[in-house]
């Protein structure tokens, strides 16, 4: 069995080599800046008219690195809202304790900037489980939700992928495509590490949203996994019959929530899976 520590230098091998094909067509933001929220400030960008639609980035990404490929895809028919979470890219670090109510939060509240009463939220990994808190604590702002390669608990991951998570260290990270990425926007260059350690800090501490608490999310939810992305499969089958369904719809009506199974595919492949995530949140989000 690989010891935490190589488990965590091949889970950021895997992230950084990875990070710098994530790029896509660059499309400058109708609008941008900053919304003051919850004693913070939250980088923002705007692309597209249409029904909004919301995205919130993996941990340790920018929303370039994250979405650059989708965004201009989406933003051809939707109003695409953009966020960098506490901490990330262009919004500066804050001591503030992370935590995912807080974070879900600070989206709504970005939304109230904007004057935004209700969207979809799409969220990958780090994203996806704040979106998952987001629909428990405001359903209200909610119309769809799109979780991709996330999960709302630790016991969510295969073991190997939370010992990875307790053997990450900064270092890890240094000279990164990640870290050139953050460089190139921060505010504030000289947190790198400070912010580092906060993530990791807070990715090493255990946590349930709840299964109770997920069985009454009344939105709409897609779930996209990679058959090998890092989720447990078992329990992510849990999680659908959860939101309904895993039912015999042969038999009765077709559950409103999806799952989709993507072959072949990692936590950071599938997100480079452009054409088949389009494909995807086109046919859910209607």
């Amino acid at each position: 069995m690989k010891s935490p520590l190589k488990l965590s230098v091949l889970l950021i091998l895997a992230i950084v080599l990875a990070a710098s094909q994530l790029y896509g067509q660059k499309v400058k933001p109708s609008e941008s800046g900053y919304a003051p929220v919850n004693g913070i400030k939250v980088y923002y960008e705007v692309y597209g008219k249409g029904k909004p639609i919301v995205l919130l980035h993996g941990a340790f990404m920018t929303i370039d690195m994250n979405w650059g490929e989708l965004i201009p895809e989406l933003s051809k028919n939707r109003k695409v809202i953009a966020l960098e979470l506490q901490g990330h890219g262009h919004s500066p670090f804050s001591e503030r304790k992370l935590s995912h109510a807080v974070l879900a939060s600070d989206v709504t509240k970005v939304m109230d900037y904007l004057k935004i009463d209700k969207a979809d939220v799409a969220g990958y990994s780090f994203g996806g489980e704040v979106a998952y808190q987001l629909a428990i604590q405001s359903p209200e702002r909610l119309d769809q939700l799109v979780i991709i390669s996330s999960t709302y608990k630790t016991n969510g991951w295969l073991p190997e992928v939370n010992k990875a998570f307790e053997g990450m260290k900064p270092d890890l990270f240094t000279n990164s495509p990640l870290h050139t990425a953050y460089n190139a926007v921060a505010p504030d260059k000289t947190k790198w590490t400070k912010f580092l350690e906060q993530m990791m800090a807070s990715a090493a501490q255990p946590f349930d949203l709840g299964d109770d608490r997920i069985s009454k999310i009344s939105a709409p939810v897609l779930i996209i996994a990679g058959d090998n992305d890092g989720l447990d499969k078992i329990e992510l089958a849990k999680t659908y019959k959860l939101l309904g369904g895993d039912v015999f719809a042969d038999m009765g009506a077709m559950p409103k929530s999806h799952l989709a199974i993507a072959p072949g595919q990692t936590h950071v492949s599938l997100m480079m899976q452009t054409a088949m995530i389009l494909n995807y949140l086109n046919g859910f989000l209607k």
